[in-house]
């Protein structure tokens, strides 16, 4: 299976959109329900170049009988005009033979996570990550699932595509970003442990003490050495607990409004992982239809990763990009690697970010996966 991702204002206004679409021999498309805030291109729109999305938002109605009693509630794009942008661009895409299926993001949101006390992911100094809500506290996994569930409701989709599905950490692709590099990769994992009031409480129900913890862990940043093996299991087992009950509220959710629609889980065979693709658990595998695995980088290590989430016995889609960081010349020998390494399909990205001069690279792909397939 071929899918190409999309944002709602991609589709709407745009009379090309589905001509171009189905050119280049796609016939399925994921599009954004619920995102985070983006700035994105839009350079084959004909009626504007640049979308400010400025902050995450329910690109469905967001309807106060459901929101108005709860502490963390969505908002609704004001920079597009539409009531219901998923539903409309949906039913155009729909209208024209093409298969839909819902991205939702869902622990990715800044402005909630700037609000006060809000329960946003926090390091061992004290650091609070805005940006990414942690899935311990149960009030984020109600929005989640919540979310969910409103981002499909009463709209017919062929799948749901789930991102952020889990706890995002210490990288974060945000303005004016001044931290790459800065750290090495342990560093960075240590620092993408959650030392928030619900992960602390989570701690010490295991028998830890968390102000041993958040030292241990401030101790290991500086020296750049591993926490103790005893200290690690016990806080990825928390991070996993957190992740699975996310998922299984949201799986609920979804259920609800969208029963027998197949999930894909953007996830990553680094148990450690923090993201967009936050490390698989074993429960993982077992509860959704399909593993989306980043593969942008068109290197050997995202075969590699491929490989180890098939070897899990679960349906694997790769996700490749026509965009930096991919190299256009090795695109197609990626795409073999990868329907080597067990990608039984692939999610494209991006129909309204790529230019034309980026088109041929978007069909020779979808070739490509015709002929090692």
């Amino acid at each position: 299976m071929i899918t190409g991702h999309a944002y709602p204002w991609d589709v709407l206004g745009d009379p090309g959109f589905v001509e171009r679409v189905t050119d280049l021999g796609i016939t399925h498309v994921t599009l954004a329900a619920a995102y985070h805030s983006t700035r994105a291109a839009t350079p084959l729109h004909p009626l504007h170049q640049v979308i400010d999305a400025r902050y995450a938002a329910l690109y469905r109605p967001v309807r106060a009988e459901v929101w108005a009693s709860r502490r963390l509630r969505p908002l609704a794009p004001d920079w597009i005009t539409s009531a219901d942008p998923f539903a409309a661009a949906a039913a155009l895409l729909r209208d024209a033979g093409l298969r839909v299926s819902a991205w939702i993001v869902l622990t990715h949101n800044t402005r909630l996570g700037t609000e006060p006390g809000s329960p946003a992911v926090i390091n061992c100094f004290g650091d609070r990550y805005p940006y990414a809500l942690c899935p311990a506290h149960p009030d984020v996994r109600e929005y989640a699932a919540t979310l969910a569930g409103e981002a499909v409701r009463g709209v017919r989709v062929d799948g749901v595509s789930l991102e952020a599905c889990g706890q995002l950490g210490l990288s974060h692709n945000s303005h004016h970003e001044k931290t790459d590099g800065a750290w090495t990769p342990l560093a960075a994992r240590l620092l993408s442990v959650c030392c928030c009031t619900a992960c602390r409480s989570a701690w010490r129900d295991r028998g830890l003490d968390p102000a041993q913890v958040t030292g241990a862990l401030r101790a290991a940043v500086k020296a750049d050495e591993e926490l103790s093996r005893e200290i690690a299991t016990e806080l990825l087992a928390v991070r996993h607990r957190a992740t699975d009950l996310l998922r299984a509220e949201v799986l609920e959710g979804l259920a609800e409004h969208a029963p027998g629609a197949p999930v894909s889980l953007h996830g990553h065979p680094d148990p450690w992982a923090a993201g967009a693709s936050p490390g698989l658990t074993a429960a993982a595998v077992k509860d959704v239809d399909a593993v989306l695995v980043p593969a942008w980088p068109t290197e050997q290590a995202t075969a590699d990763d491929v490989a180890a989430v098939a070897a899990l016995g679960v349906p694997v889609e790769a996700y490749v990009t026509v965009l930096p960081p991919a190299d256009p010349a090795r695109l197609p020998e990626h795409v073999r690697r990868l329907v080597a390494a067990g990608a039984g399909g692939l999610a494209l990205y991006h129909l309204g970010l790529a230019p034309r001069a980026r088109l041929p690279l978007l069909r020779e792909v979808v070739r490509a996966i015709g002929l090692y397939q």
